[in-house]
């Protein structure tokens, strides 16, 4: 007859909240350089530019048709 045995061993392991706890060292973003864009990325992120760009203006313009500004710009 096999016995499974647990090759770890059982750890006593204390939560503590995160408002409890002590503050942490914050990431720092001094020295860092320009992330590296390909061509790729640099299209993709101003065709997404764009879109958001448009989109924006299409929600405002439908503000304000229903707000019924454009009925009196016509």
């Amino acid at each position: 007859m096999a016995t499974m045995q647990n090759p770890y061993a059982s750890e006593y392991l204390r939560v503590i909240h995160p408002l409890d706890d002590e503050p942490e060292q914050k990431c720092s973003t001094e020295g860092l350089a320009h992330i590296a864009m390909t061509p790729a990325v640099r299209i993709s992120l101003g065709v997404l530019r764009g879109y958001l760009i448009v989109m924006s203006a299409m929600l405002l313009y439908h503000v304000l048709d229903l707000a019924g500004i454009v009925h009196q710009l016509r």
